[in-house]
């Protein structure tokens, strides 16, 4: 961060009713802010919340909550083409909470229930 822009959070500090010091709140700031970012934990919530961040792949985890499903039953769901369902696809997957495998000339589609498990937990005791 450079001088001017710390310089200006400071006075803006300085007008918060419980800021005796802006200099060491600042810092104290800083640190909060420095061991957040460096938690491993919020890069992976944000590939969690990111690949649930659409319509259409919370519809899909939907449908598969139901049952694994192939690409075009997925299609008549969404009423979306084939590329379409397929880059939501590889989204979910590339995040862990979906795994597709081949069964017959199809392949089938089935949500990772641990895995979102595990991300809504990490996300209840980041953010709860």
């Amino acid at each position: 961060m450079d001088i001017d822009h710390e310089e200006e959070i400071k006075a803006k500090l300085i007008k918060c009713e419980d800021v005796e010091n802006p200099d060491q709140h600042f810092k104290k700031l800083r640190e909060i802010g420095d061991q957040l970012i460096q938690n491993f934990r919020f890069d992976n919530l944000n590939n969690f919340v990111n690949a649930l961040a659409n319509k259409k792949r919370l519809i899909i985890i939907n449908v598969l909550k139901e049952k694994d499903r192939c690409v075009c039953e997925l299609e008549a769901a969404l009423d979306e083409s084939q590329p379409s369902i397929s880059h939501h696809l590889k989204i979910l997957e590339n995040a862990g909470l979906i795994k597709g495998w081949k069964k017959g000339k199809f392949t089938h589609y089935d949500i990772v229930k641990e895995k979102i498990s595990s991300y809504l937990d990490l996300l209840n005791q980041e953010l709860a």
